[in-house]
């Protein structure tokens, strides 16, 4: 039974890109950059793959005509997984290669994001293998909840790469991540303090007011410029707080999902960590 899309159209712009396109327009309008993120992920047929390689390389035609891409104002992000990761890594990095290529042409910012443990480390290894050919169309992301992170957080800086910090949502074992909300709080701090000081223009991602306030406290303290990073928030979370940060001076990136694959990316985020239910439930009432 396919269930009906109001359930998620607070968190999920539209399942058609006819349909995103107000709704980002809109949030450009309210002084915020965007992110568009058209949802799907571990496919494991070349087809789907491929058919997801081309869906993107339409959406980056489309804010072009659109003129949905001056600066840094609006950029993409894809799960490699959606590229045929799980497959055959040379088709996922051929695919990778051509929509990069597009966006390059375009002068679009693609984000490649990160997903769960299985696949960190062929994300990074892709990621560095392209960066050399388009380092300032590609970026990466890393989870602050990872044991490995401080290592990856040291090499992004000596790449000089894009990072996207976020705690991270899916659920890891103790093994290879930390499980306590104090330690991964932590973490979050020490690399985002190594990211805004020693990388390119970061992306501090959390709705998390301790992280907020501490990312805010040391750019005051280190007289970093506002414009050498920015925040980043989900797309239906804390919109009065979004608008709020942009009149304060900050950057403000808000992740923008669109797409029919929307309810199985919604079941497994709630799915995978109990946390994630109520951080939906408790930011619907805040501002």
């Amino acid at each position: 039974m396919k269930l009906p899309f109001f359930l998620a159209s607070r968190f999920v712009a539209a399942e058609t890109l006819e349909g995103t396109i107000p709704v980002v327009r809109a949030q450009l309008g309210r002084g915020l950059y965007v992110t568009l993120d058209l949802l799907g992920e571990y496919v494991s047929e070349r087809a789907v793959a491929t058919a997801a390689r081309d869906a993107y390389i339409r959406l980056i035609h489309t804010m072009k005509r659109e003129g949905l891409h001056p600066g840094k104002q609006a950029n993409i992000s894809i799960k490699l997984s959606m590229l045929g990761q799980k497959i055959d890594r040379a088709f996922c990095l051929d695919n990778l290669r051509q929509l990069l290529q597009v966006a390059h042409d375009n002068q679009i910012f693609v984000r490649l994001d990160m997903e769960g443990s299985d696949v960190t480390e062929s994300t990074l290894s892709l990621f560095e293998e392209v960066y050399p050919d388009y380092p300032d169309n590609v970026g990466v992301v890393l989870q602050a909840y990872l044991h490995r992170t401080g290592d990856d957080v040291r090499r992004m800086c000596e790449l000089n790469a894009r990072v996207r910090l976020c705690k991270g949502a899916y659920k890891e074992p103790p093994e290879i991540a930390y499980q306590r909300m104090d330690e991964i709080r932590e973490h979050f701090n020490e690399y985002m303090k190594l990211l805004i000081t020693g990388a390119r223009y970061p992306g501090i991602a959390t709705h998390d007011d301790l992280l907020i306030d501490a990312t805010k406290k040391f750019v005051a303290e280190k007289d970093i410029p506002h414009d050498q990073f920015e925040f980043q928030m989900l797309y239906g979370v804390r919109p009065k707080t979004q608008g709020a940060m942009v009149q304060q001076g900050y950057n403000m990136r808000v992740y923008i999902p669109y797409g029919t694959e929307w309810a199985p990316y919604f079941t497994r985020r709630l799915r995978e960590r109990k946390e994630n239910v109520w951080f939906v439930l408790k930011n619907l009432l805040r501002g």
